[in-house]
Formats: C-alpha cells, structure tokens, sequence
C-alpha cells in the first residue's frame, strides 16, 4: 500500500524559498497564504543569523540554518480528529487532504495544527498575476486551505512542485511503504527526526540532520517508478476548470 512522504536534507537548504515560490506559483497561492515557508532558526527575523560579529581579531558566533515547513502529512493527525464536518480526511495513500466543499471556515483545524501548517481565507485572494497561476484553481472565500504534496501533480506521475524547484536537491519525495524507494532508503540510512515527535502525531515528513547527503542526478519531473515526463499533462498545460480532488474520496 503506498504511503507517500517527504525527506528534506536541512544541510543541503541554503533557505533560497524556490521551494515556497514553486509551490505558490505551481497551487495558485496568493502572497500572503503560503503552504510552504521557510524559516530561520537564527534571529527572530526571516534570513537573520543568531549570535555577534566578530570583533577585535576574535572569532564571532554567527550560526543561522534554516528550517522548511509545511503540511507533514500525519499518521495520527490531529486536524482529521476535530473537523466537524470531516472535511478533513486522510487519503488512502497518507496524503491529508481537505474537501473544500464541506469546509465550513470554523477553523477547528487550524487550532488543532500544532505545525502552524494551515492558512484561512479571509478574504478574497491575491495572486500575482491576477489571472492565477499553476495547474489548481483558487479556493473560495471562507475555507482553510494547505499544503497537498500537489496530489494533482502525483496523478500524473509527477513530483511536487516544491522538490521538483529546489536548487540544493534538499527535498526527496516518494512512497515510504516501498523499502526500495529513495525516500525510504534516505529514511533508514541518514539521521533523521520529525518536528514534535512528543505529540505523537507520526508526521510522514523527515529532516536530516548531521552531514550532508550526497546529491542524486535529477532525470526529469516524474515521480520515482514512473515513466519518464517533461510536463503536468504531457504537454498540456491547461489550468483545470474545477477544483481538485476534493471529493473526500467519494464520487
């Protein structure tokens, strides 16, 4: 059974947010909503380092390292447990997914998020260009919207936007269930550790930490065991004129 995941190597991310811009222009996110962040474990400030310069010949303390952040996909996830309307579900393949025709807007999600990993539309959404951006339409005033590890992307066989945009070839992506997939392989041979893992919450995004993996040759888009594509459609690409998958699993 396939369980998708994400590893994300935090000596390989030099903090250049491609993975924030891909996923923005790739779901149609406007400015102010991202599913996608990436912060700065320094100052309190994004891309501010913690620490003094050096000074009178002497070796300062400046570290800043950087630390991606998004939707971890959870096991035990505690978004699913409070929505009211079940809105939000988890998918057969461990993608957490939301119906936004069954979102209510009450936020329920959003509190129980210990991630920070949602957003809410307040009001009406401003993507650059106006016209929209990317392969999914936008979503409508009044629902709580996040990262699907661009399920309308694995459909076609095609890696996220995010993994596919980053530069470093810090993001791999794949079916944690295979024990033959990178993903996988990276999981049981690297250090790695999951955000709040006290919590219980059984997130299918890993970091490593310690020293850097080593880089993989980037073939193409396409997901791992598919066949090989160059684009979101084969060629065709057209924005959906609907929404997607966001029928809760049900036709």
């Amino acid at each position: 059974m396939t369980s998708y995941g994400m590893v994300i190597d935090l000596e390989r991310c030099i903090g250049c947010q491609a993975c924030a811009i891909s996923c923005s222009q790739e779901n149609n996110v406007s400015l102010d909503q991202q599913w996608n962040r990436v912060l700065t474990e320094g100052g309190t400030n994004m891309d501010t380092p913690a620490g003094t310069y050096p000074e009178s010949g002497r070796d300062g303390t400046l570290e800043m390292n950087h630390q991606p952040t998004a939707c971890q996909h959870c096991q035990n996830a505690p978004c699913v447990k409070v929505c009211p309307v079940n809105a939000t579900y988890t998918r057969e393949d461990g993608i957490v997914e939301i119906d936004y025709d069954k979102c209510m807007g009450c936020r329920y999600c959003m509190a129980a998020c210990p991630y920070n990993a949602r957003v809410f539309n307040f009001g009406e959404s401003k993507t650059i260009p106006a016209a929209g951006t990317g392969h999914v339409e936008e979503r409508p005033q009044g629902v709580v919207e996040k990262c699907t590890f661009c399920t309308h992307r694995l459909e076609k066989g095609i890696d996220p936007a995010c993994v596919v945009g980053c530069p470093s070839d810090a993001r791999i992506f794949g079916d944690l269930d295979d024990p033959d997939s990178t993903v996988s392989r990276y999981v049981k041979k690297y250090e790695t550790d999951r955000l709040l893992e006290d919590l219980d919450t059984e997130p299918n995004t890993y970091y490593v930490r310690g020293d850097m993996s080593p880089g993989r040759p980037q073939t193409g888009n396409e997901l791992e065991g598919t066949p090989k594509k160059e684009s979101l459609a084969d060629g065709d690409d057209t924005p959906p004129l609907g929404f997607a998958s966001t029928n809760g699993g049900e036709d």
